[in-house]
């Protein structure tokens, strides 16, 4: 079979048709952010956490994994962690700390996966604190679309919360890469 081929069946599997409309969900998310419609993207990006929890679920039991998937499923948690970490922002300034932390993290994993591949060696999936940090973003967010007139306070124990996961998550990463690393 050719790449092209592979290609075209590995995109009809089911976890990576997931991971196509988790994608394709952010511009209405994006949408309804701008119109105010708080609920509405709530209600998107709790359909999107479903997906995401959905396409790996199903990609492993159903023995579905494909090497397509190992690439659209990472960039569509990305793309979605992004675009939710950069509209809370424009409502909340203090919040682009966040987004800084959040582009140096997957600066430096996007570099330590250059290197790694050049050395041969890579990571073997998500960790948990790379899951654990995923979750407290999408269940942050989703808290303060659900509940747009929260207090200030627990809004900043909100991003406190991500921004600790999120820091957790690239100081564990970072100690994995060095890890492997030396055993190379």
């Amino acid at each position: 079979m050719n790449g092209a081929s592979d290609w075209r069946k590995e995109i009809r599997t089911i976890p990576n048709i997931l991971s196509i409309i988790r994608i394709l969900l952010l511009p209405f998310y994006l949408y309804f952010m701008s119109k105010q419609s708080f609920y509405l993207a709530g209600s998107i990006i709790i359909f999107s956490g479903v997906t995401d929890f959905l396409d790996g679920f199903i990609a492993r039991r159903f023995d579905q994994v494909t090497e397509l998937g190992k690439v659209l499923d990472p960039i569509g948690d990305k793309l979605t962690q992004l675009v939710l970490i950069i509209s809370m922002a424009w409502e909340r300034p203090y919040i682009w700390l966040v987004l800084v932390l959040f582009i140096v993290k997957e600066a430096f994993m996007l570099i330590a996966g250059i290197v790694g591949l050049r050395k041969q060696i890579k990571l073997d999936g998500a960790k948990w604190y790379g899951k654990w940090a995923t979750a407290v973003i999408y269940i942050g967010i989703i808290l303060l679309l659900l509940f747009p007139n929260i207090p200030e306070g627990w809004v900043m124990v909100i991003f406190g919360l991500i921004t600790y996961f999120l820091a957790q998550s690239f100081v564990l990463y970072a100690l994995e890469y060095r890890k492997m690393l030396k055993r190379k």
